[in-house]
């Protein structure tokens, strides 16, 4: 398992529905959330694999930039 981070613009509860369908999706997302309270937005993804780029290309996908720490 490894936890990943990432900046994003996903900014409101609106927003985390509109991104929930395309990371729930992805196989190897174990767990996900975004702290909205944090300016940068932070995405925090716990992987099963090292492949991160599904990640940003669901979040893309959403429409939301997304940027890893």
């Amino acid at each position: 398992m490894k936890t990943v981070k990432y900046k994003t613009n996903i900014n409101c509860e609106g927003c985390i529905k509109s991104v929930t369908p395309f990371l729930n999706v992805l196989d190897n997302v174990d767990n996900w959330k975004v702290d909205i309270e944090n300016p940068d937005k932070i995405l925090e993804v716990s992987l099963e694999d090292e492949n991160q780029n599904v990640v940003i290309e669901a979040v893309k996908k959403a429409g939301y930039e997304i940027k890893e720490l």
